[in-house]
């Protein structure tokens, strides 16, 4: 059974900078693409970023391209997402997500395995 961890989130000021970390387990983790997700209440889940399994591939929403930088550590079995810049519209749930194929997609019908989500709150 994989399981997803996600941790790193918290309060941080506008202008700031959080690094969430999302470990999985349970199968071979560099056969699988993962992808970054946000959901902001009243809201639909959004799509932030993606990788391939490799990590040769990235992806990035308009919204995050430039502050946002996804990464993996295969060793670790671990994907980051270093976050920098940060503004309010950035508040939400971040759910980290794996995908059973080794290419990326924005959509969240393409992920499987999902964690449980932390919470970041950018204050104004």
């Amino acid at each position: 059974q994989v399981q997803l961890i996600e941790s790193g989130g918290g309060l941080v000021q506008a202008g700031g900078s959080l690094r969430l970390s999302c470990v999985a387990s349970g199968r071979t983790f560099s056969d699988y693409a993962m992808g970054w997700f946000r959901q902001a209440p009243g809201k639909e889940r959004e799509f932030v970023s993606a990788i391939s399994g490799s990590g040769g591939t990235t992806d990035y929403a308009d919204s995050v391209k430039g502050r946002f930088t996804i990464s993996r550590d295969n060793a670790k079995n671990t994907v980051y997402v270093q976050m920098n810049s940060l503004k309010s519209v950035d508040t939400a749930i971040y759910y980290c997500a794996m995908r059973p194929v080794w290419a990326v997609t924005r959509s969240v019908a393409g992920y499987i395995y999902w964690g449980q989500g932390t919470q970041v709150t950018v204050s104004s």
